[in-house]
């Protein structure tokens, strides 16, 4: 087998069709704040403040810059239409944004040029930016976990991704009965706030699994916070409590 085959081989290892085929028949309603993605847009400036706030520490800038990420190369992983991509590049990060699913990064492609935002969006898997020798400041893989079908290869490829002396965020689902209760019995089939079938449980990710596969992967786990929400103010926010969703920072020695 060729180099480019066996390349092409490792690229599908942790991609599971079946997921992607599912957000494809979505990917229209990516910038819908009252469709499909409507808990993604309120929970989006959660995870959004955070990995703003906690690169800019890390990289010793202020976070209230106007730009803080400036000059700072970052790779949003399963970026969909692009809901977390755009905002990073507003605050001056070099971003690349990929994702398997064609229709997601038309849809991406189509609203960063309508909003005048510099997005270098790819169709393409992680595993081929890797294998071909991109490494970046920061990588993002947001919500993504849990639709892998191996967990610990996509995790040990993405922090193959990070440069020295760079960052990794990742946020996914506990394997809790309270995030069962809540994020597939609650939110996809009482309040139908996500399309049925969204999530599988059994592919939800303890953050003692997580943690564990980013040490494998080289890299140092630095904090783990919960992400909850408060139905009486329908807002999120940042907390202890990871029984349900939760997020990920570590990070690679210089």
């Amino acid at each position: 087998m060729t180099s480019a085959g066996r390349r092409s081989e490792r690229a599908t290892d942790s991609v599971d069709p079946a997921e992607v085929a599912r957000f494809e028949k979505i990917a229209r309603t990516w910038w819908d704040p009252t469709g499909p993605m409507r808990t993604l847009h309120k929970f989006n400036p959660v995870r959004l403040s955070y990995i703003r706030d906690e690169a800019a520490r890390h990289f010793g800038r202020d976070p209230l810059d106007g730009e803080p990420l400036e000059g700072l190369s970052l790779v949003d992983v399963g970026c969909g239409g692009g809901v977390l991509s755009e905002p990073l590049a507003r605050l001056g990060a070099e971003v690349t944004g990929l994702d398997p699913a064609p229709t997601n990064i038309a849809v991406a492609r189509r609203h960063a040029e309508q909003s005048g935002i510099a997005v270098d969006y790819r169709e393409e898997r992680i595993e081929d930016v890797v294998a071909g020798g991109a490494r970046f400041d920061i990588v993002t893989a947001m919500e993504v976990v849990e639709h892998v079908s191996d967990v610990r290869a996509f995790v040990a490829t993405c922090c193959t991704a990070v440069k020295p002396g760079g960052l990794i965020f990742m946020a996914t689902l506990n394997r809790t009965l309270r995030s069962y209760a809540l994020a597939i019995v609650g939110a996809e089939y009482i309040l139908r706030w996500l399309p049925k079938g969204t999530h599988q449980w059994q592919k939800f990710v303890t953050p003692r699994e997580l943690e564990d596969a980013i040490r494998t992967g080289g890299l140092h786990p630095e904090e783990t916070t919960g992400v909850v929400y408060n139905p009486l103010a329908d807002s999120w926010s940042l907390a202890r409590d990871t029984a349900v969703n939760y997020m990920v920072r570590a990070s690679r020695a210089p």
